[in-house]
């Protein structure tokens, strides 16, 4: 049988090449060779405050995205999170078991929780219990994330050890599997800081349904440095950030991509890196404007994809929920 993958991907702010780089290109790649479920985390969503319409819009949208990004519902399982309301009962139950002080560790609700820390929801505290649930109700193997996003799965890794320990073998220990190159796409504006759905900068990050001449201005924008050399050196984090990209995209060699552009300056490989970038997300937003072009047709296999996760996951939900006492 094949090993199972799981992931899943919020609905806020605008899906960028750093999310298709890192995550939805790796994703697709990943369907011929494991069991995948993909997942449109809405519950994570709400653990900071999200306009309703809004939500409802960008859930949609997500979804549109990674369909036209080719992730395949004859080969994969695609489902909004909120339509299994197992995620959600799950979490509550794994809840019972996380001592506190393993959340408090957790590095990214104390990055975010920094600016309003009396307003910071307990929901936005617990994430990492939502997310130990996503992954453990479907006996998932590996769960491809970025470094970021590590310390999640190690958490749920651990959860799972703990519930076995009390109540006997119940939970598939999850690993994390992180991509070597592009895991973390720096912004264009500043390529110190990992490319951000939630930064306000315009000029920031490059979204997936941006129009030809919105990539071309923000990629002959970017920051660089005062060199001209186009080398893949980690020294120089500007032009190191958009040679990962033009990399990525073009799956050509680093030493044959510096001989194409050697003796060339930084805005002549900004050139070529926008032609890369436009002509690359040109299908994908053809096929997004297809398939959003026919609402019923998405809805249909988004609940087609609800319908094939919610008896693995009722099924690991009853299991517990047995070992436990409850029901």
């Amino acid at each position: 049988m094949k090993k199972r993958v799981f992931s899943g991907i919020q609905p806020t702010g605008n899906i960028h090449i750093g999310n298709y780089l890192a995550a939805i290109k790796n994703w697709v790649a990943l369907q011929d060779n494991f069991d995948n479920i993909f997942c449109v985390v809405d519950l994570h969503a709400i653990t900071v405050p999200q306009d309703p319409k809004v939500l409802k819009a960008k859930t949609r949208e997500v979804s549109g995205l990674l369909l036209a990004a080719g992730i395949d519902p004859a080969r994969s399982i695609l489902f909004i999170q909120s339509h299994v309301s197992a995620h959600a009962e799950l979490a509550w139950l794994l809840n019972c078991f996380i001592p506190m002080g393993w959340m408090q560790r957790m590095t990214q609700f104390k990055e975010k929780s920094q600016k309003n820390k009396e307003q910071v929801s307990v929901g936005l505290f617990d994430y990492p219990a939502l997310m130990a649930a996503d992954i453990l109700l479907y006996d998932t193997d590996a769960v491809p994330v970025g470094e970021d996003q590590k310390q999640h799965v190690e958490l749920a890794r651990d959860t799972a050890q703990r519930f076995n320990s009390i109540y006997g073998e119940t939970f598939r220990l999850p690993e994390p599997m992180i991509p070597d190159v592009g895991a973390r796409i720096m912004g264009l504006d500043d390529p110190t800081k990992k490319m951000s759905k939630s930064e306000a900068n315009p000029g920031h990050a490059i979204a997936l349904l941006d129009p030809p001449d919105a990539i071309r201005r923000k990629i002959m924008r970017a920051t660089t440095d005062s060199g001209r050399e186009v080398r893949f050196d980690e020294s120089r984090p500007g032009i190191f950030n958009l040679l990962t990209i033009y990399h990525l995209f073009t799956s050509q060699d680093q030493k044959q991509i510096e001989a194409q552009f050697e003796g060339k300056g930084y805005g002549e490989f900004k050139k070529a890196l926008a032609e890369v970038v436009v002509e690359s997300l040109r299908p994908l937003q053809a096929r997004y404007r297809e398939l959003t072009a026919d609402p019923a047709r998405l809805d249909a296999l988004l609940a087609e994809g609800a319908s094939r996760a919610r008896p693995l996951a009722e099924k690991t939900l009853a299991k517990v929920k047995e070992k436990i006492g409850l029901g």
